[in-house]
């Protein structure tokens, strides 16, 4: 949520969208909660923030789902906007794996959260912006894993995030 926060108020982004995937084709599905569940976590977390949105938009979308897909999708049925995308470190040092990764770097701006110990490569004739917002070593995976091991983390949440987790006995 900082670094969502930083990008509105500190970059040339009007609105920032977090678009729920239901299913990452490299991650495992064992680890994710209900598509809704996730997206009312987002929602929880974003309220009322003029700047902020939370999307459905790949809920239907074939599956698995490729971030191409999505921008072209988006590019459809919302011509009049432009669209780009945040990744942190660790993603564009392999964003030479995702599919038709040169048709995005061809088509949208890249905002990279560089993330401390990652390396940022440089690509060709791309319209990437390395983002200079504060370096935090927190991950969903750290937040998730401490949460099982019965660990107070309300201060690395939205208060209403943590209050419905603990609700909801997620990652016990």
């Amino acid at each position: 949520m900082a670094i969502a926060n930083y990008l509105a108020e500190f970059c040339d982004i009007k609105e920032l969208w977090f678009v729920i995937t239901p299913q990452n084709p490299v991650k495992k599905s064992s680890t994710l909660l209900n598509d809704r569940d996730r997206q009312h976590l987002v929602q929880l977390a974003i309220e009322d923030y003029p700047k902020f949105r939370v999307s459905d938009i790949e809920f239907y979308l074939h599956k698995p789902n490729y971030t191409v897909n999505t921008l072209t999708y988006l590019k459809e049925k919302y011509p009049n906007r432009k669209f780009s995308i945040l990744i942190g470190g660790d993603n564009l040092e392999t964003f030479h794996k995702w599919k038709n990764y040169r048709k995005i770097l061809d088509n949208h701006k890249i905002y990279v959260y560089k993330r401390p110990g990652c390396e940022v490569k440089e690509y060709e004739n791309s319209d990437i912006t390395i983002v200079d917002a504060p370096q935090m070593e927190i991950s969903s995976s750290f937040i998730r894993k401490s949460i099982k091991k019965n660990k107070d983390v309300r201060f690395f949440l939205p208060p209403k995030v943590y209050d419905y987790i603990l609700k909801m006995g997620w990652w016990r």
